[in-house]
């Protein structure tokens, strides 16, 4: 990496996951000297377990890398921008079929490295409680705290847009160990769309199939577990995209069969057939030690996790390396309170802008974390340059997404991801949803090097600068 020798201006950055980390790398890359604010390890979270830069705390997958998808449109835009985080995951990256999943550990540990070796970038570790005193050193204010921002900055954030921050709940799935998996009733193989290649040329996920009689006696007592909120869920406070497992069996029995436990694509070996329902696991390291379950986000007590997941066929005696937990999560009303900057509208403390990257700023993704904390980089680089940042088309997907997230027409607003729901339409119809896809993805790789262009004529993105 080549190190540009510090200017005269100081970005403070308040959160040293995804999106504070890769603002950090961007802005120190390019001579701003950088203030990380990390309250980690001295301030823990419920579901932190270190105190490194860019831990993931749920998944570690970064889902879909196929080029005609929002998912791997999305990771083309970061390749294209020079994503650090996107190089650290391609990296230390695992087979997980069509996804691009990382060793959560080798992934943390590269980027913490990248940011404590850079001599642009300062961490300063203890909890921000205050983000006036923290612009008095600044001359802009990265907001990347997360979606478990502290009661006390989420007050404070509160106090400055004038409206009163939002929450919602939040769940991570288990973890078992592979030694403990009954090889016997599992079986190795991708979803036909998947087409990936794990051990000995099968899939790279591990699935465990039902039968009806066991699919039944699983969810009744799924739906009888005793969970650690004692209410039903309201609506509006859990975001759909993670919903526990239990939340989505009291859609209806065969919600699940339709979801996370859906057997389309797979087939059983010992029956030649397709299974009732089927768990995927996915490996969560690169030695294969520990498989995550696939959209199994929950919210039961630790010792019904054991209990009902060892239901699981091949799971009767999982040795469970994490459980399932349930957080909260809190972001703000990105429509009424973002430009198109992700700088907060008409906000600033004593002349100093604000800006808010990641989960907080109502994005929702790992990617699209990494993603708008680029952007934040590219917004402040160009302020600092004197010029008007370059408008990011919205036939990207991440223009897609800003336009969508920061729109004040945008009612009842609830984090999102990249998808083709919330891009322009196409000039022209096409019934056929692959073609669809491409056209989108076609569309937006002439759009993204359109704007690339724009970036390296105004000087802010070098192809040599990492």
């Amino acid at each position: 990496m080549r190190y540009t020798v510090a200017m005269d201006k100081t970005i403070a950055i308040i959160g040293a996951g995804l999106a504070g980390t890769e603002a950090a790398l961007q802005l120190a890359s390019r001579g701003f000297g950088v203030s990380l604010y990390e309250m980690r390890p001295e301030t823990g979270t419920p579901v932190h377990v270190t105190g490194r830069c860019a831990e993931l705390v749920c998944s570690n997958s970064l889902k879909s890398t196929k080029p005609e998808s929002a998912a791997g449109m999305l990771k083309a835009e970061l390749a294209a921008l020079g994503s650090f985080a996107y190089a650290a995951a391609l990296e230390t990256r695992v087979a997980a079929g069509g996804a691009l999943a990382v060793d959560r550990d080798a992934f943390s540990s590269a980027l913490d490295q990248s940011v404590r070796r850079h001599p642009n970038i300062e961490v300063i570790e203890g909890e921000v409680e205050s983000l006036s005193l923290v612009s008095r050193s600044a001359d802009a204010v990265v907001v990347a705290s997360g979606p478990l921002t502290t009661d006390a900055l989420a007050q404070e954030l509160s106090s400055i847009t004038g409206s009163d921050r939002l929450s919602f709940f939040d769940a991570a799935a288990p973890i078992v160990m592979a030694d403990s998996i009954d090889y016997g009733k599992v079986f190795r193989q991708s979803r036909y769309e998947d087409g990936g290649e794990g051990p000995g040329g099968q899939g790279d996920y591990l699935n465990a199939p039902f039968t009806r009689e066991e699919y039944e006696r699983f969810a009744y007592a799924l739906l009888e577990a005793e969970r650690v909120i004692q209410r039903d869920f309201e609506a509006k406070d859990l975001f759909q995209a993670c919903q526990p497992i239990e939340e989505i069996m009291r859609k209806g029995i065969d919600a699940p069969r339709f979801g996370p436990l859906k057997p389309v694509g797979l087939t059983d070996p010992r029956t030649g057939r397709r299974p009732y329902a089927a768990l995927q696991l996915r490996a969560e390291n690169a030695e294969m030690t520990a498989y995550n379950l696939v959209g199994f986000q929950t919210n039961l007590r630790f010792p019904e996790q054991k209990r009902v997941f060892s239901m699981i066929p091949g799971l009767e005696r999982a040795e469970f390396a994490r459980f399932g937990v349930m957080h909260r999560n809190t972001f703000i009303d990105a429509p009424h309170l973002l430009d198109s900057n992700l700088a907060l509208r008409g906000a600033a403390l004593g002349g100093v802008p604000i800006y808010v990257a990641g989960q907080l700023g109502g994005t929702e993704g790992y990617c699209e974390a990494i993603r708008s904390g680029l952007h934040c980089a590219l917004a402040i680089a160009a302020r600092f340059k004197g010029i008007e940042p370059p408008e990011l088309p919205a036939e990207t997907a991440f223009g897609a997404l800003l336009r969508y997230a920061t729109d004040p027409q945008t009612e009842g607003y609830q984090p999102m991801h990249v998808n083709f729901g919330i891009m322009p339409p196409l000039s022209e119809r096409v019934r056929n949803k692959g073609l669809r896809y491409a056209a989108y993805a076609k569309r937006g790789a002439e759009a993204l090097a359109g704007y690339v262009r724009i970036l390296e004529s105004e000087g802010l993105l070098e192809r040599d600068g990492c």
